[in-house]
């Protein structure tokens, strides 16, 4: 049997980022695990690892907006999954209205309650309460297929 991640990776995902303000510092992180988990009553859902650093901070907020990227912000998917970079200098966000951060030019946003949390593994899956979304224009959607970032043609 081939590794799991080897097989993983001829699955595409979407590419979506987390964000969140902790004591009024925002913060996010890249994920590609994000799925609706309800319609009734509305809940998403993501993983983030055990290990990372930035889900605490967002778990401890209490709230989080999920900003669906767009096909032409790879950049913004690298910024929010690398260590050690001021994630936020120069994009531009405005506040949900729950306050959290909401990225310019997504193509769509889930403002989002923390619902329930789960362990699964070496991850945490993550529901969260939707009291606000917005899809925006029409524009492709930004994959990871394969180990790359891609539009979705």
């Amino acid at each position: 049997m081939k590794p799991l991640r080897e097989v993983m990776r001829h699955v595409p995902s979407n590419v979506a980022v987390v964000t969140a303000l902790h004591d009024g510092v925002p913060v996010g992180m890249t994920v590609g695990s994000f799925t609706s988990a309800s319609l009734d009553p509305p809940l998403v859902s993501f993983f983030a690892g055990k290990c990372s650093t930035t889900w605490p901070l967002i778990e401890a907020a209490g709230k989080f907006c999920v900003n669906v990227l767009s096909a032409h912000q790879p950049q913004v998917a690298t910024a929010f999954a690398s260590r050690d970079v001021d994630r936020f200098g120069g994009r531009g966000w405005t506040p949900s209205p729950l306050g959290s951060p909401l990225l310019d030019g997504v193509l769509a946003w889930l403002d989002c309650e923390l619902h329930a949390l789960h362990e699964v593994g070496d991850h945490v899956a993550v529901a969260g309460m939707v009291h606000g979304a917005h899809a925006i224009g029409d524009a492709k959607p930004l994959v990871f297929f394969r180990g790359e970032l891609a539009a979705l043609e």
